[in-house]
């Protein structure tokens, strides 16, 4: 069975839940390591679909493997393969697909609810209509032409889109309590001066047991949705 593509670009911003899921799922996935000088694959020879996770880096850097990735969900979207990307991962995909990512008016960080646009919107399907996600960003993106608008948030119009199989979030629903912890330590500088859209740590992981749980939830909710528009099962 061919396997899934996961694009890691920082050590601690791995797969996380997202693995727990298909390996659930008994769903073959390998990991490709940007931040362990891995290659990015040329062609999409053998591979079942792309999966693009977040980092601090921004889409618009003049990085050689930003463009060899957006050069393969071109190829993707061309060939009606399934992409899926979360934050920066959701980044790419809007600009291999034509649309601007550019700063956001603030940093958006730690625990915020989304909207949906939609509540007919079969991505969201079974979700509530306000829900709460982790975020961890400074940029967002453009809707490129002919997505669908479907989630936002107070401090970031545009949190997700859907175009074609690919599904970009802005947010991330990957994440674990140790990522929580992890990212709250290697970050810990952008948590200095909390706003009304930035958390301080000692919030982010209040109660983060119970916010991981429902979490992972709605992750498994938009992770089925994904797959099922992909025809993976």
């Amino acid at each position: 069975m061919k396997p899934i593509l996961i694009f890691r670009h920082l050590a601690c911003e791995g797969p996380g839940y997202f693995a727990e899921y298909l390996d659930r799922h008994r769903i073959p996935w390998r990991l490709i390591a940007i931040d362990d000088q891995q290659v990015v694959p040329k062609t999409l020879d053998d591979i079942r679909a792309l999966v693009f996770m977040g980092g601090p880096m921004s889409v618009n850097d003049d990085l050689p493997w930003i463009l060899d990735e957006i050069s393969l969900i071109k190829q993707a979207a061309a060939r009606g393969i399934p992409v899926l990307g979360h934050c920066l991962g959701g980044q790419l995909i809007a600009k291999a697909l034509g649309a601007r990512v550019y700063p956001n008016a603030v940093k958006e960080i730690g625990w915020h609810d989304v909207e949906k646009i939609s509540a007919a919107s079969p991505w969201l399907k079974d979700l509530p209509k306000l829900f709460e996600v982790f975020h961890w960003h400074g940029e967002t993106f453009d809707l490129p032409p002919g997505a669908e608008h479907l989630l936002q948030s107070a401090w970031c119009r545009n949190q997700a889109f859907a175009h074609g199989h690919m599904l970009a979030l802005q947010f991330h629903v990957e994440m674990t309590a140790d990522m929580v912890n992890e990212w709250a330590d290697v970050h810990d500088q952008e948590l200095a001066h909390p706003s009304a859209s930035v958390q301080s740590r000692d919030a982010m992981i209040r109660d983060l047991p119970q916010r991981i749980r429902r979490l992972q939830t709605i992750a498994d909710v938009l992770y089925s949705q994904w797959l099922k528009a992909g025809g993976i099962n």
